[in-house]
């Protein structure tokens, strides 16, 4: 699983989902979809479709990656997990397939999404794409809407080290004549998507050159208004094709995305006193949006719970950690978490003092023992440690 042990489970074409699709009897083309990339906000824009699509009155598939607690977390009908047995009819009506055909974790899932979603007769799937895009399993969909959310530099080992590499992967999603939505560009960036959308016919809209509504949502980062506005651009597109969604069901959709979709770990409030926020932002781009939040909490002390994955660059994360708070260094429980004396190691140049411990919820345990009622815990640095905190 490439979640868990990283390039080893990375497969670069898409033969193998081709492969599956055709064995599955294409349930691709029997649901009508959205199909969501980028760097940062893809999943929280994914949810806030979702959310709106289903005040809307449809039946409404969502597939997202990873997930935090639990696997069915990522394929959901109106915010309703897959069940169990779904998960387990399809692996044995299918496992001497997947065997004989070596399919990796990520596109046995995809497979089990789409099949699923057919079965149930969604009306839409709201479709996160996992990594990248050209080559990622999720991209075999024709969709009603293409939607890139922002282009950073992550997981440049597959994707490339430029920001122009990283947008003709995540460029890759676009479909001939389907309009597609920019939430953010760069200079480096917008060159890519003007060129790819030209050369296949799509109607593109940057969200920046836009005058959209700003509606209120239930996710408390100042971030999400970026994502936010996304996808108001992204429903008024689906809406001039001919789905019908009210102004009141975009504004209670944008109000009730935790209750509706059950999204969690994006600035999420475990508790006060002290006040306990975590967040899964853990490349540079979206780090810089959450230690921005981070510094308009009022505390007297700050305690940050923090552990990463091996491949992390942390020359380009650690610097942004602020000086004075209290670190509690952790490995994430996973084969590529990276050993938290290291990550302690690696922190001391930077003058992020603090102690290292054995477990996450060791890590947590101390912040919380450590920190009096007016202190502030953060905890983030991967989705890893994030899901065994929750």
């Amino acid at each position: 699983m490439y979640q868990r042990i990283g390039a080893a489970a990375y497969k670069v074409d898409l033969s193998n989902t081709l492969q599956l699709m055709a064995h599955l009897d294409e349930p691709q083309y029997d649901f009508k979809s959205v199909h969501v990339a980028g760097t940062n906000g893809k999943g929280s824009t994914s949810h806030m479709l979702a959310s709106v699509m289903q005040e809307a009155g449809y039946k409404v598939g969502l597939y997202t990656s990873p997930h935090l607690k639990d696997f069915r977390e990522r394929i959901k009908i109106n915010g309703q997990l897959i069940p169990k047995d779904a998960v387990v009819d399809f692996v044995a009506n299918n496992q001497s397939f997947f065997e004989e055909n070596q399919l990796s974790f990520f596109e046995m899932t995809v497979g089990l999404a789409f099949d699923f979603f057919r079965k149930e007769n969604v009306d839409i799937a709201i479709i996160e794409v996992g990594l990248g895009g050209r080559l990622d399993s999720t991209n075999v969909i024709h969709p009603e809407v293409s939607v890139i959310t922002n282009i950073g530099l992550d997981h440049t080992q597959f994707l490339g080290n430029t920001l122009e590499e990283i947008a003709f992967e995540k460029a890759g999603i676009l479909k001939p004549n389907t309009p597609v939505v920019i939430g953010e560009t760069l200079p480096e960036t917008k060159i890519v998507f003007q060129k790819t959308t030209k050369n296949n016919n799509c109607p593109i809209t940057f969200v920046e050159e836009e005058e959209i509504i700003a509606y209120q949502t239930d996710l408390l980062g100042d971030y999400q208004k970026r994502n936010c506005k996304t996808a108001v651009k992204t429903i008024e597109i689906l809406k001039e094709k001919g789905w019908g969604i009210s102004n009141k069901a975009i504004k209670k959709g944008l109000s009730n995305i935790v209750s509706n979709t059950g999204l969690l770990g994006r600035w999420q409030v475990l508790q006060q006193q002290p006040k306990v926020i975590c967040d899964t932002a853990h490349n540079r781009e979206g780090l810089v949006l959450v230690l921005t939040q981070l510094k308009k909490e009022t505390y007297t002390k700050l305690h940050i719970v923090l552990g990463v994955v091996d491949d992390k660059n942390l020359k380009r994360i650690l610097p942004l950690f602020p000086k004075e708070a209290i670190y509690y260094y952790c490995k994430p429980g996973v084969i590529r978490g990276l050993n938290e004396d290291l990550l302690r190691e690696k922190a001391l140049p930077y003058k992020l003092k603090g102690s290292s411990y054995l477990s996450v919820k060791e890590a947590y345990r101390a912040a919380l023992e450590n920190a009096s009622e007016d202190d502030l815990v953060f905890i983030g640095g991967s989705t890893f440690v994030v899901a065994e905190v929750l």
